[in-house]
């Protein structure tokens, strides 16, 4: 593994401290957060999308199939 890759784990693994785990719906959303922010760090990345862009955009397709869903993410750290 790269460093660069080891950098991009670790920081997406502290990032989803900041999302904790919970009910279906809730823990859908960390693990459709990793992949999407692991793409968006990495060299073919199209845009530089920020890691509060990648939430919402987690949480809106979450939200497709779970209508109520209410995320739960540290509001301080994530400032959507």
């Amino acid at each position: 593994m790269t460093s660069k890759l080891k950098e991009m784990r670790e920081q997406v693994k502290k990032e989803l401290e900041h999302i904790p785990r919970g009910n279906t719906p809730q823990n859908e959303l960390r693990m459709l957060y990793w992949p999407l922010r692991m793409h968006s760090l990495g060299k073919k990345a199209k845009s530089n999308e920020t890691k509060e862009e990648v939430l919402r955009r987690s949480i809106e397709r979450i939200k497709e199939d779970y209508r109520d869903f209410v995320p739960q993410y540290d509001k301080k750290f994530f400032k959507l």
